[in-house]
């Protein structure tokens, strides 16, 4: 997973916040939640503060069906092992696009 988000994007970064490993661009938007059960999981959301004027819920488009909506402006993607990570990541890496868009 972490490849694929970097890949994602060139202006993709990593590194450690809120004691997970994280990536941004401008502002950080992806972490790792470490204690997920069932798997790996990634919650997207749009940096440490909640920005009125962004929904992404209402912008990306999700044909897979990967996004659960924890809130308007955060979501999380689980995968229950390295094969659907594999097989999904195409996917992966066009949501992982559309919100960078989001948080630029």
């Amino acid at each position: 997973m972490r490849r694929i988000i970097l890949d994602a994007d060139p202006s993709i970064s990593e590194g450690i916040k809120w004691n997970a490993p994280s990536f941004r661009t401008s502002e950080w938007f992806a972490t790792f939640h470490l204690r997920a059960k069932g798997g790996v999981q990634v919650i997207l959301h749009l940096g440490a503060k909640k920005r009125p004027d962004a929904n992404p819920r209402a912008s990306i488009a999700d044909p897979d069906g990967l996004l659960e909506w924890l809130a308007d402006d955060r979501a999380a993607i689980r995968f229950s092992d390295v094969d659907e990570v594999n097989a999904r990541g195409p996917a992966l890496a066009a949501l992982v696009r559309e919100w960078v868009g989001e948080v630029r």
